[in-house]
């Protein structure tokens, strides 16, 4: 079995930059600690997926890194996956713990896409075979993303949900970022200058 977890990466994902940081900085430290807790995981392999240019060097060597447009729905970016699953991550989720990533891919023994939501609406992740259900329509940023799969889904019990997590989407949600958590070491250097 094949797996691919790809972080996504948006210009939207640089609006929790507090003030005095730089958004395209914020930004592509965000998705580096996110990029580098995807490679880390056992058994996967990363993949950057990008509408920001210029973020090739925050991934290692041979890893992938496909240009998508900025409006791309993530149902097209998902048919651009060569594996048996995959999960896509938002960037802005910079100290996401492994083990949630783990649980996505648990849940697709018993159904067809896994969620983990975001607080305040949206979801910071999401799993599913590939090809992706013909059924599903997903948007990581739709409020009530479950919901929607589950009225896009011939029956309920075909979308599962892991236990949330947060998107950093206002500099309010730094305040969320615990310093007891390994990793985001580079959103901990950047927003610790300050």
């Amino acid at each position: 079995m094949t797996r691919i977890v790809a972080v996504l990466v948006h210009p939207h994902m640089a609006q929790a930059a507090p003030p005095g940081v730089d958004p395209e900085r914020f930004l592509e430290a965000v998705a580096e600690d996110t990029y580098e807790m995807a490679a880390a995981l056992d058994l996967v392999t990363p993949v950057l997926a990008t509408s920001v240019p210029g973020l090739e060097d925050i991934v290692w060597p041979g890893t992938e890194v496909i240009t998508i447009a900025e409006n791309e729905p993530l149902k097209t970016t998902l048919a651009r996956l060569d594996a048996d699953q995959a999960a896509v991550i938002c960037a802005d989720a910079p100290d996401l713990p492994p083990l949630l990533v783990g649980k996505l891919f648990r849940e697709l023994g018993r159904a067809e896409i896994t969620v983990c939501p975001a607080e305040n609406g949206g979801a910071v992740a999401l799993a599913c075979g590939l090809p992706a259900p013909a059924w599903a329509e997903p948007d990581l940023d739709a409020y009530d993303i479950v919901k929607e799969l589950r009225a896009q889904a011939p029956g309920p019990r075909r979308v599962a949900t892991t236990p949330g997590w947060h998107r950093l989407r206002t500099p309010g949600d730094l305040a969320r970022l615990d310093p007891g958590l390994e990793g985001w070491e580079s959103t901990r250097a950047l927003i610790g200058a300050q």
